[in-house]
Protein backbone atom coordinates (compact mmCIF):
# COMPACT_ATOMS: atom_id res chain seq x y z
CA UNK A 1 0.00 0.00 0.00
CA UNK A 2 2.81 2.57 0.72
CA UNK A 3 4.18 1.60 -2.16
CA UNK A 4 1.03 2.40 -4.35
CA UNK A 5 1.20 5.97 -2.24
CA UNK A 6 5.03 7.33 -2.99
CA UNK A 7 4.92 5.92 -6.76
CA UNK A 8 1.24 7.61 -7.39
CA UNK A 9 3.21 10.95 -5.47
CA UNK A 10 6.24 10.69 -7.91
CA UNK A 11 3.80 10.73 -10.74
CA UNK A 12 1.93 13.80 -9.34
CA UNK A 13 5.20 15.46 -8.72
CA UNK A 14 6.89 14.83 -11.67
CA UNK A 15 3.54 16.14 -13.50
CA UNK A 16 3.56 19.05 -11.51
CA UNK A 17 7.11 19.71 -12.57
CA UNK A 18 6.85 19.11 -16.45
CA UNK A 19 3.42 21.11 -16.47
CA UNK A 20 4.73 24.70 -16.66
CA UNK A 21 7.29 23.66 -19.53
CA UNK A 22 4.61 22.44 -21.68
CA UNK A 23 2.20 25.34 -20.95
CA UNK A 24 4.81 28.18 -21.14
CA UNK A 25 3.80 30.49 -24.05
CA UNK A 26 5.80 32.22 -26.26
CA UNK A 27 6.92 35.59 -24.86
CA UNK A 28 5.72 38.63 -26.19
CA UNK A 29 8.00 41.98 -26.36
CA UNK A 30 6.85 45.05 -26.47
CA UNK A 31 6.58 47.59 -29.35
CA UNK A 32 6.51 50.46 -27.35
CA UNK A 33 7.33 51.77 -24.02
CA UNK A 34 5.64 55.11 -22.07
CA UNK A 35 7.31 56.38 -18.70
CA UNK A 36 5.35 59.48 -17.10
CA UNK A 37 6.75 62.30 -16.57
CA UNK A 38 7.24 61.66 -12.51
CA UNK A 39 8.26 57.83 -13.24
CA UNK A 40 4.94 57.05 -11.10
CA UNK A 41 4.09 54.79 -14.03
CA UNK A 42 5.42 52.84 -17.06
CA UNK A 43 2.53 51.26 -19.92
CA UNK A 44 4.13 48.48 -22.37
CA UNK A 45 2.86 48.03 -25.35
CA UNK A 46 2.46 44.73 -27.33
CA UNK A 47 1.26 44.42 -30.71
CA UNK A 48 0.08 41.02 -31.45
CA UNK A 49 -1.69 38.62 -34.18
CA UNK A 50 -4.56 36.96 -33.31
CA UNK A 51 -3.06 33.72 -33.28
CA UNK A 52 -0.55 34.93 -30.66
CA UNK A 53 -1.06 34.21 -26.75
CA UNK A 54 -1.44 37.05 -24.51
CA UNK A 55 -0.19 34.77 -21.85
CA UNK A 56 3.02 35.23 -23.09
CA UNK A 57 3.31 39.13 -22.05
CA UNK A 58 4.65 39.49 -18.90
CA UNK A 59 3.43 40.19 -15.92
CA UNK A 60 5.76 40.05 -13.03
CA UNK A 61 6.94 43.06 -10.59
CA UNK A 62 10.96 44.71 -12.14
CA UNK A 63 12.70 47.64 -10.50
CA UNK A 64 14.04 50.77 -12.39
CA UNK A 65 15.76 54.27 -11.51
CA UNK A 66 14.78 52.68 -7.60
CA UNK A 67 11.04 52.35 -8.08
CA UNK A 68 8.87 48.82 -8.08
CA UNK A 69 6.41 48.65 -10.79
CA UNK A 70 3.64 46.27 -10.34
CA UNK A 71 1.04 45.65 -12.83
CA UNK A 72 -2.33 46.64 -12.03
CA UNK A 73 -4.51 46.32 -15.57
CA UNK A 74 -4.03 45.03 -18.59
CA UNK A 75 -6.11 46.68 -21.76
CA UNK A 76 -7.03 45.15 -24.90
CA UNK A 77 -7.76 46.98 -28.00
CA UNK A 78 -9.02 45.71 -31.56
CA UNK A 79 -6.69 47.03 -33.98
CA UNK A 80 -8.61 47.25 -37.59
CA UNK A 81 -6.45 48.21 -40.49
CA UNK A 82 -7.95 49.28 -44.08
CA UNK A 83 -6.72 47.39 -46.85
CA UNK A 84 -7.02 48.64 -50.63
CA UNK A 85 -5.72 47.56 -54.25
CA UNK A 86 -6.18 47.73 -57.51
CA UNK A 87 -7.44 44.14 -59.08
CA UNK A 88 -8.45 42.89 -62.06
CA UNK A 89 -10.40 40.03 -63.19
CA UNK A 90 -10.80 38.35 -66.52
CA UNK A 91 -14.24 36.37 -67.24
CA UNK A 92 -15.27 33.97 -69.68
CA UNK A 93 -18.53 32.72 -71.31
CA UNK A 94 -20.81 31.33 -73.88
CA UNK A 95 -22.38 33.23 -76.66
CA UNK A 96 -24.24 31.61 -79.69
CA UNK A 97 -24.12 34.63 -82.11
CA UNK A 98 -20.58 37.08 -82.33
CA UNK A 99 -22.75 40.25 -83.14
CA UNK A 100 -21.62 42.99 -80.27
CA UNK A 101 -25.25 44.04 -79.67
CA UNK A 102 -25.71 40.21 -78.47
CA UNK A 103 -22.32 39.91 -76.69
CA UNK A 104 -22.45 43.54 -74.41
CA UNK A 105 -26.06 42.08 -73.30
CA UNK A 106 -24.50 39.28 -71.21
CA UNK A 107 -21.64 41.62 -70.11
CA UNK A 108 -22.72 43.72 -67.42
CA UNK A 109 -21.18 47.25 -67.36
CA UNK A 110 -20.14 47.05 -63.60
CA UNK A 111 -19.97 44.35 -61.61
CA UNK A 112 -19.46 43.45 -57.63
CA UNK A 113 -16.87 41.07 -57.04
CA UNK A 114 -15.05 39.59 -54.17
CA UNK A 115 -11.28 38.06 -53.71
CA UNK A 116 -9.92 35.18 -52.50
CA UNK A 117 -8.35 36.84 -49.71
CA UNK A 118 -12.04 39.46 -48.57
CA UNK A 119 -11.25 42.49 -50.59
CA UNK A 120 -14.27 43.34 -52.39
CA UNK A 121 -15.46 46.02 -54.24
CA UNK A 122 -17.00 47.55 -57.71
CA UNK A 123 -15.69 46.42 -61.13
CA UNK A 124 -16.04 47.83 -64.29
CA UNK A 125 -16.19 46.10 -67.86
CA UNK A 126 -13.04 47.31 -70.07
CA UNK A 127 -14.66 47.29 -73.61
CA UNK A 128 -11.01 47.10 -75.14
CA UNK A 129 -10.58 43.67 -73.51
CA UNK A 130 -13.82 42.15 -74.85
CA UNK A 131 -12.80 39.48 -77.65
CA UNK A 132 -14.62 36.77 -79.39
CA UNK A 133 -13.11 33.58 -80.46
CA UNK A 134 -14.77 30.47 -82.19
CA UNK A 135 -15.86 27.69 -79.69
CA UNK A 136 -16.21 24.97 -81.99
CA UNK A 137 -17.58 23.55 -85.48
CA UNK A 138 -20.27 21.11 -86.08
CA UNK A 139 -21.49 19.29 -89.38
CA UNK A 140 -24.61 18.29 -90.78
CA UNK A 141 -25.72 16.53 -93.96
CA UNK A 142 -28.69 16.66 -95.90
CA UNK A 143 -29.79 15.22 -99.52
CA UNK A 144 -29.28 16.32 -102.62
CA UNK A 145 -30.83 15.48 -106.49
CA UNK A 146 -29.97 16.33 -109.48
CA UNK A 147 -31.65 15.91 -113.19
CA UNK A 148 -30.03 15.26 -116.31
CA UNK A 149 -31.42 14.62 -119.94
CA UNK A 150 -30.21 12.13 -122.48
CA UNK A 151 -32.50 12.65 -125.55
CA UNK A 152 -32.35 11.48 -129.27
CA UNK A 153 -32.19 7.71 -127.74
CA UNK A 154 -33.44 4.86 -130.08
CA UNK A 155 -34.36 2.49 -127.62
CA UNK A 156 -35.57 3.25 -123.95
CA UNK A 157 -32.29 1.30 -122.67
CA UNK A 158 -31.15 1.94 -119.43
CA UNK A 159 -27.17 1.24 -120.63
CA UNK A 160 -27.29 4.19 -122.22
CA UNK A 161 -27.79 6.56 -119.28
CA UNK A 162 -24.97 7.13 -116.96
CA UNK A 163 -24.96 5.28 -112.87
CA UNK A 164 -23.22 8.24 -111.43
CA UNK A 165 -22.65 11.99 -111.92
CA UNK A 166 -20.65 15.04 -110.47
CA UNK A 167 -22.51 17.60 -109.12
CA UNK A 168 -20.41 20.61 -107.27
CA UNK A 169 -18.03 18.09 -106.25
CA UNK A 170 -20.17 15.73 -105.29
CA UNK A 171 -20.62 12.25 -106.87
CA UNK A 172 -24.24 11.11 -107.05
CA UNK A 173 -26.10 7.93 -107.94
CA UNK A 174 -28.60 7.05 -110.47
CA UNK A 175 -31.92 6.41 -108.90
CA UNK A 176 -34.77 6.66 -111.46
CA UNK A 177 -35.47 7.17 -114.91
CA UNK A 178 -38.42 8.38 -116.87
CA UNK A 179 -39.19 8.17 -120.84
CA UNK A 180 -40.28 10.72 -123.57
CA UNK A 181 -40.86 10.15 -126.91
CA UNK A 182 -39.87 12.38 -129.62
CA UNK A 183 -42.15 12.07 -132.95
CA UNK A 184 -39.37 13.62 -135.51
CA UNK A 185 -41.64 12.47 -138.70
CA UNK A 186 -40.41 11.96 -142.19
CA UNK A 187 -36.85 12.52 -142.75
CA UNK A 188 -36.16 13.22 -146.66
CA UNK A 189 -39.01 11.21 -147.68
CA UNK A 190 -37.45 8.41 -145.59
CA UNK A 191 -39.39 7.07 -142.66
CA UNK A 192 -38.39 7.89 -139.00
CA UNK A 193 -38.68 5.57 -136.18
CA UNK A 194 -39.95 6.51 -132.61
CA UNK A 195 -37.01 8.64 -130.89
CA UNK A 196 -36.80 8.83 -126.99
CA UNK A 197 -35.51 11.44 -124.02
CA UNK A 198 -34.66 9.43 -121.34
CA UNK A 199 -35.24 11.66 -118.06
CA UNK A 200 -32.67 10.23 -115.44
CA UNK A 201 -32.63 11.84 -111.66
CA UNK A 202 -29.67 11.39 -109.38
CA UNK A 203 -29.52 11.54 -105.55
CA UNK A 204 -26.67 12.27 -103.56
CA UNK A 205 -25.67 13.64 -99.75
CA UNK A 206 -24.18 16.89 -98.83
CA UNK A 207 -22.60 17.73 -95.97
CA UNK A 208 -21.62 21.33 -94.63
CA UNK A 209 -19.70 22.71 -91.47
CA UNK A 210 -21.10 25.28 -88.83
CA UNK A 211 -19.93 26.91 -85.78
CA UNK A 212 -21.30 25.43 -82.78
CA UNK A 213 -20.94 28.74 -80.78
CA UNK A 214 -18.23 31.45 -79.32
CA UNK A 215 -16.47 32.43 -76.21
CA UNK A 216 -16.29 35.95 -75.11
CA UNK A 217 -13.45 37.06 -72.92
CA UNK A 218 -13.28 39.89 -71.00
CA UNK A 219 -11.83 41.97 -68.45
CA UNK A 220 -13.50 43.65 -65.51
CA UNK A 221 -10.81 46.62 -63.55
CA UNK A 222 -11.72 48.19 -60.20
CA UNK A 223 -10.36 48.82 -56.42
CA UNK A 224 -11.15 46.51 -53.68
CA UNK A 225 -10.94 46.99 -50.15
CA UNK A 226 -11.66 45.67 -46.46
CA UNK A 227 -11.17 46.35 -42.82
CA UNK A 228 -8.99 43.57 -41.52
CA UNK A 229 -8.35 42.61 -37.50
CA UNK A 230 -5.38 41.85 -38.30
CA UNK A 231 -3.44 43.33 -35.06
CA UNK A 232 -4.66 43.01 -31.22
CA UNK A 233 -2.98 45.77 -28.99
CA UNK A 234 -2.68 45.16 -25.34
CA UNK A 235 -1.21 47.61 -23.19
CA UNK A 236 0.25 46.51 -19.18
CA UNK A 237 0.02 49.15 -17.00
CA UNK A 238 2.41 49.29 -14.39
CA UNK A 239 2.00 51.32 -11.37
CA UNK A 240 5.74 52.38 -9.59
CA UNK A 241 6.19 52.94 -6.06
CA UNK A 242 9.72 54.20 -4.82
CA UNK A 243 11.81 52.30 -3.49
CA UNK A 244 12.77 53.45 0.52
CA UNK A 245 16.07 52.65 2.16
CA UNK A 246 16.32 50.58 5.08
CA UNK A 247 17.81 52.77 8.35
CA UNK A 248 19.85 49.84 10.22
CA UNK A 249 19.38 50.19 13.91
CA UNK A 250 22.36 50.93 15.96
CA UNK A 251 23.48 48.46 18.66
CA UNK A 252 22.90 49.55 22.57
CA UNK A 253 26.45 51.04 23.90
CA UNK A 254 28.27 48.45 26.51
CA UNK A 255 28.29 50.16 29.69
CA UNK A 256 31.84 51.07 30.84
CA UNK A 257 32.46 48.81 34.33
CA UNK A 258 35.59 50.21 34.81
CA UNK A 259 36.08 50.56 38.61
CA UNK A 260 38.28 53.47 38.91
CA UNK A 261 35.82 55.63 36.99
CA UNK A 262 34.80 58.76 38.53
CA UNK A 263 32.35 61.28 38.50
CA UNK A 264 33.23 64.22 36.87
CA UNK A 265 32.59 66.87 40.03
CA UNK A 266 35.43 64.08 41.58
CA UNK A 267 32.56 62.11 43.54
CA UNK A 268 32.03 58.23 42.93
CA UNK A 269 29.60 57.07 40.55
CA UNK A 270 28.07 53.70 41.27
CA UNK A 271 27.83 51.27 38.37
CA UNK A 272 24.91 48.94 38.52
CA UNK A 273 26.83 46.28 35.69
CA UNK A 274 28.75 45.09 38.71
CA UNK A 275 25.52 43.67 40.17
CA UNK A 276 23.69 42.97 36.94
CA UNK A 277 26.16 40.79 34.97
CA UNK A 278 27.46 38.25 37.86
CA UNK A 279 23.76 37.89 38.92
CA UNK A 280 22.98 36.87 35.39
CA UNK A 281 25.60 34.49 35.25
CA UNK A 282 24.71 32.97 38.31
CA UNK A 283 20.91 32.64 37.31
CA UNK A 284 21.85 30.91 34.13
CA UNK A 285 24.19 28.48 35.94
CA UNK A 286 21.53 27.65 38.84
CA UNK A 287 19.04 27.07 35.61
CA UNK A 288 21.56 24.61 34.07
CA UNK A 289 22.03 22.78 37.60
CA UNK A 290 18.63 22.81 38.58
CA UNK A 291 17.37 21.29 34.72
CA UNK A 292 19.87 18.35 34.99
CA UNK A 293 19.45 17.78 38.91
CA UNK A 294 15.29 17.10 37.42
CA UNK A 295 16.43 15.00 34.30
CA UNK A 296 18.58 12.25 36.34
CA UNK A 297 16.18 12.44 39.00
CA UNK A 298 13.51 11.22 35.97
CA UNK A 299 15.78 8.99 34.88
CA UNK A 300 16.37 6.68 38.39
CA UNK A 301 12.74 6.68 39.12
CA UNK A 302 12.45 5.06 35.78
CA UNK A 303 14.47 2.71 36.43
CA UNK A 304 13.09 2.03 39.70
CA UNK A 305 9.44 1.47 38.25
CA UNK A 306 11.21 -1.09 35.68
Amino acid sequence: MKRTVFLLLAVVLLAASMSPIALAAEVCYPSVVEESEDGGEIRKVYDLSPEQDPAGIPRSDFEQNGIRYTLIDLLKQEMPEYQERQHTEEVSLESKNKDMASILALLPQEKEFVTADGLSGTLTLQLDTVQVETAGYGTSSRKVTATRRYPNLGSQDTQYIPKTVDENGRTMTLQDVSWQTDNTGDLDGYAMGDRYTAVATYSGTATSSYVTGYTVTAKYVGTVSRIALDRVRYVAVFEGTEIKPVIPVPEPAVPDIDPDKTASDGGFQFNWAYILVPLGAVVLAGGGVGAALFLKKRHEAGEESA
